[in-house]
């Protein structure tokens, strides 16, 4: 950084420290822990771009290209008094940025305010979500045209784009979580997935596993205690740890699981509205679901999420394993949340002090570190209250029933 001129030896009276947080591609990614300068920082409201408009705008062209800034928040320069409060400690001594740092609290208004001024009176064809820049066309000969004006602009500027993250003249491409293009728009595949490939419970504690998901939205689905009968049945205190299962309890059980990712249960998102995420850990995986308001003042599911934990992710503790659970949420669930104030739900009330987490786990620092670009407040709540994620957390790993 100190070559490339990013940053530079600094006498500030401020100081932040520094934490290096492994990347998935084996990269590592220098992180300040600048929580103590965001608490002070006066908020820059610069609107962020509806997420829904951008997916409408794209999903009618016939071709779009993307195109990744190369380490986006770099590309801006700060001004003298900025440098000095971006002062951090290494071994070696004090520095500064002589550019926009991650981790900022105003990072994601401040690129978004640049990447809106670079394409300004180009809206017809080209939008961007912060880094990620798309131009589409309904024909060739305009796309070749649009893309060459767009590429002009970022020269212009000075900025450059990482060429293996650029998708070129497709008539599908991936934009922001969805499958975008030739007058289609579908969404995250995980919206449904955790649902649609729900097993075959093998045990009683699985059957009540999958009811306690579907019975928090039984609100929404009618006649939910006659369709979920021959399933609540096999719950009974008398009946055997191994289930029987049953044709009436095939039928049941897939009948719930398309009310579940169906109307009036499953909904849009509506980004004029504030989102709700929860999450839950269990011993052998971690669980999500995204909600929000509806028209009913109910909360309804917008996704659902859920992973298998490896074997060594399965050996961490509670707590870790909880953390966890948040940054794998926000991370499936960036093109809704980011750039957006949301409250985050959790059963372990441990978490609520993410935010000011300290250096005895070195794990959970990271991890708070990476999810600075997002605004949210941690809130704790029950463990029965948290059914719909807990059950998320459990699901497709069977039991032993032996």
């Amino acid at each position: 950084m100190l070559q490339m001129g990013v940053i530079r030896p600094s006498e500030s009276a401020w100081a932040s420290p520094v934490v290096l947080v492994p990347k998935p591609d084996g990269e590592i990614h220098f992180c300040v822990d600048y929580r103590k300068l965001n608490a002070v920082t006066r908020p820059d409201n610069y609107p962020m771009p509806r997420t829904d408009e951008l997916l409408e705008k794209l999903g009618r062209a016939q071709f779009i290209s993307t195109l990744d800034l190369t380490k986006g928040y770099w590309q801006v320069p700060l001004d003298e008094s900025a440098k000095e409060r971006s002062a951090f400690i290494t071994h070696l001594g004090l520095y500064e940025f002589n550019v926009l740092p991650f981790g900022l609290r105003n990072a994601p208004a401040t690129f978004q305010r640049l990447v809106d001024g670079l394409l300004a009176g180009l809206g017809e064809y080209a939008v961007a979500y912060l880094d990620d820049v798309a131009i589409f066309s309904d024909s060739w000969a305009d796309h070749l045209e649009h893309l060459q004006k767009v590429l002009e602009r970022i020269r212009e500027a000075g900025l450059t784009v990482k060429a293996k993250k650029c998708q070129i003249g497709l008539n599908r491409v991936t934009y922001l979580g969805h499958q975008v293009g030739q007058g289609t728009i579908s969404p995250l595949q995980a919206k449904v997935d955790a649902i649609q490939k729900w097993p075959v419970p093998k045990s009683k504690k699985q059957v009540q596993s999958f009811l306690g998901l579907a019975g928090y939205y039984r609100r929404f689905v009618p006649h939910y205690s006659q369709i979920a009968a021959p399933l609540t049945d096999l719950t009974k205190k008398k009946q055997p740890n191994a289930v029987q299962w049953t044709e009436k309890c095939q039928k049941a059980f897939n009948k719930l699981k398309a009310t579940l990712i169906s109307d009036p249960v499953l909904r849009a998102p509506d980004f004029d509205k504030p989102f709700l995420v929860t999450t839950d850990a269990s011993e052998r995986g971690v669980g999500a679901v995204l909600m929000q308001k509806g028209p009913d003042q109910e909360f309804h599911p917008v996704v659902f999420l859920s992973k298998k934990l490896s074997e060594r992710e399965s050996n961490w503790s509670v707590t870790e394993k909880e953390c966890y659970a948040i940054v794998y949420a926000l991370e499936k669930l960036r093109p809704y949340v980011w750039g957006w104030r949301f409250h985050l739900q959790t059963d372990h009330a441990a978490l609520k002090w993410l935010h000011t987490v300290k250096e005895t786990n070195k794990k959970l620092l990271r991890w708070s570190l990476a999810l600075q670009d997002f605004d949210f407040d941690i809130q704790h709540i029950s463990g029965a209250s948290n059914k719909v994620a807990d059950a998320l957390s459990r699901e497709s790993f069977p039991e032993s029933t032996g």
